[in-house]
């Protein structure tokens, strides 16, 4: 059956519809070379950089480790395998050393180290100050006593003693130590120490009482030098050979 002619198209049918217009300067836009339109492909990541190799010195700490962890690893294992026997040994003797401190502090082995210690304080050689020193210090002091100095005079005795100490023994005397401090010293003879404290009495009053000493006191911190310059002190231990 063989196609008839096309139907003709009415008058009054409706024209297609025309394209949208593009906006204004769209054609300029699309032609700037300024500007990229096309797709852009992204690039794909950079490969990872290989390890770096070992320097020596990594390698020669490798091999000490791993030759010490192989040497240590049965010592591990066998404490490991002991603890439970182990921890009560290790408290054990945690408890007999803080037993053993408490005892040297405030027990017996605290007095058994005082008695040891006096023991060799009376073997230890005495020593007496140097009787010309003693004389020359007399003159000094009593040369400002003469002058009415007498705080002066009886601080010049005081702190010539403390020298005298010092030189003997200057493991007694520390810069922190105080007048009242050296007057107790157990090593110090009983004269020797109620000597000290009259003239370091004196000098506190002078000093820290702002009171002026007068003939009397000069008088008795004199007679206490002497008494403290005949006094022997026990000195310094000789080293034995």
């Amino acid at each position: 059956m063989e196609a008839g002619p096309p139907a003709a198209v009415p008058n009054n049918a409706p024209a297609p519809p025309e394209p949208q217009s593009l906006p204004e300067g769209w054609n300029e836009l699309r032609g700037s070379t300024e500007i990229q339109f096309e797709p852009v492909e992204a690039l794909p990541p950079p490969p990872p950089e290989p390890p770096a190799e070992p320097g020596w010195l990594e390698n020669l700490l490798q091999g000490l480790f791993d030759g010490l962890g192989a040497l240590l690893s049965p010592i591990g294992r066998l404490l490991g395998a002991s603890w439970p026997v182990l921890q009560w040994m290790l408290l054990a003797a945690v408890i007999l050393f803080v037993a053993y401190l408490v005892l040297r502090t405030v027990g017996p082995l605290k007095q058994g180290v005082r008695k040891a210690k006096d023991k060799n304080a009376s073997s230890v050689p005495e020593w007496q100050p140097d009787e010309q020193e003693s004389i020359a210090l007399l003159g000094d002091a009593d040369q400002l006593a003469a002058e009415g100095r007498y705080d002066e005079a009886t601080h010049l005795l005081l702190v010539r003693s403390v020298i005298q100490i010092s030189e003997a023994r200057p493991d007694w005397v520390e810069p922190s130590s105080t007048a009242r401090e050296l007057a107790a010293l157990p090593a110090l003879s009983h004269a020797a120490r109620s000597a000290f404290g009259i003239m370091s009495e004196r000098v506190e009053r002078s000093l820290f009482a702002l009171r002026a000493l007068d003939r009397s006191d000069w008088e008795a911190a004199r007679k206490a030098y002497s008494d403290f310059a005949l006094a022997k002190i026990e000195g310094p231990q000789e080293a034995s050979v």
